[in-house]
């Protein structure tokens, strides 16, 4: 199995706008458990503090091996989302590990 975890750093925005946005991203990161098959699970959660220096939201996702891992990065879906990060995001890091 692999586990799939990514860090975002949202852009500047005031503590109402980044609640929502990091609402929307949570949803829509979420709602990808139903259209990819190759996604086992996922999990997302935010930091709890609004105006943190650190990263402001995680992803926790599996995935069976490194080929169905590399279908979810190119699948339709996830590209939708990944176009939406890029809008709202000033930095975002990433690993992959076996488990």
């Amino acid at each position: 199995m692999i586990n799939h975890v990514v860090l975002f750093k949202l852009r500047e925005f005031s503590d109402e706008e980044k609640i929502e946005v990091i609402a929307e991203l949570k949803g829509k990161l979420l709602a990808l458990k139903d259209k990819i098959a190759e996604l086992k699970y996922i999990e997302v959660g935010e930091n709890y503090e609004l105006q943190a220096n650190s990263y402001d939201l995680a992803l926790i996702s599996h995935f069976e091996s490194e080929e169905d891992l590399d279908k979810y990065r190119v699948h339709p879906e996830h590209l939708k989302v990944v176009e939406r990060v890029g809008q709202t995001t000033v930095a975002r890091a990433a690993v992959d590990f076996n488990f």
